[in-house]
């Protein structure tokens, strides 16, 4: 499994522990986001969650995103990174007005600092 799918994975889990080590991991490694192939993938939900992670990570790194992610669009329904803004109204307000701009574009919320610790 690419780097890049172990990271949606994780982040469609909310395995926050496991995405957090992998993003981590990715900072080490200095990844040169715009040659990270695109996915093969069947689940849409997990080519979303990578094309965002992709570019998220790509601009934190002050990089370019790789072409593909330009071709995924958004999902239908919404998915929440935080299980608990599913219960939380001011959460999910906030991560449904203040989630980074690749996530909130495709229908994937999570808070504005998500990932930025890394």
């Amino acid at each position: 499994m690419e780097l890049i799918e172990q990271l949606a994975d994780a982040a469609l889990q909310r395995d926050s522990l496991r995405l957090r080590s992998l993003v981590q991991d990715i900072a080490r490694a200095n990844i040169n986001w715009s040659m990270v192939s695109r996915p093969i993938l069947n689940d849409i939900r997990l080519l979303a969650l990578s094309a965002s992670l992709a570019e998220l990570l790509a601009s934190r790194q002050k990089q370019s995103p790789p072409s593909w992610t330009k071709e995924v669009g958004a999902l239908q329904e919404p998915f929440y990174l935080l299980q608990s803004a599913e219960k939380m109204k001011r959460l999910r307000l906030l991560c449904e007005t203040q989630s980074p701009e690749p996530m909130r574009r495709r229908h994937l919320y999570a808070p504005p600092n998500f990932l930025e610790f890394a």
